[in-house]
This record gives structure tokens, C-alpha cells and sequence, in this order.
């Protein structure tokens, strides 16, 4: 499945059930950050695991409901996700240039001359 076609279906369920009403970009950012915490829990406990074990499924359910609200309030906010992310793309390559940022963690302003 396409971005485009994840995105009409998470639409098309949306307006099948009358839920645009509710979503509003404060309830919607909301939602992003409720479901990015829940994404946390598959890694709460987990010392040194980085790669939780068997919980594969969970992850990806979450980070599903993730994406959904991305979509949501992307709409709600008349922005085109993907080209969005495009943009931002491009702006972090030049704010990470791979001569300087490759195999780094530092933050852009570290890498400044």
C-alpha cells in the first residue's frame, strides 16, 4: 500500500464514522503525544534492550495509531504530510551535511565550524 492510499483509507474511516467534528489540531496534537508515550511502553522496563523482544506487533500498532493522527491533523491543518516531509528533508540536509554529520549524534550547531 502507497502512502497516498494508507492515507485516503485513514480518511475514509474517519468521515465513515463522523469523527472530523472532533478533530481539531490542540485534540489532535494531543493524540500524537498520548500515542508516541504509548509507543514508550514497549521499551519501559527493558534495561538494556534497545530491541524489545516479542513485542514486534505492539510497536507496530502504535506506531500505526501514530501515523493515523499524523494524517488526521495533517488534514485538519491543510498541509500535504508528504510533502511536508520532503521539505523537511531537504532543510535537514543542509543543517546535517554528510561530510560533517555522518556517523555523528551531534546536533547541527555542534557541527558548525
Amino acid at each position: 500500500m502507497t502512502f497516498e492510499e494508507a492515507t485516503a483509507e485513514a480518511l475514509s474511516f474517519r468521515d465513515e464514522r463522523n469523527w472530523k467534528q472532533f478533530h481539531n489540531p490542540k485534540d489532535l496534537a494531543i493524540s500524537i503525544s498520548l500515542e508516541a508515550s504509548e509507543l514508550l511502553e514497549a521499551f519501559q522496563w527493558s534495561a538494556a534492550d534497545l530491541y524489545p523482544q516479542g513485542k514486534r506487533d505492539l510497536i507496530a500498532e502504535e506506531l500505526a495509531d501514530i501515523a493515523i493522527y499524523c494524517m488526521y491533523f495533517a488534514d485538519a491543518m491543510d498541509v500535504n504530510l508528504a510533502d511536508a516531509v520532503h521539505a523537511k528533508i531537504q532543510l535537514n540536509a543542509k543543517k546535517y551535511p554528510v561530510d560533517k554529520a555522518r556517523g555523528s549524534a551531534k546536533k547541527y550547531k555542534e557541527l558548525q565550524p
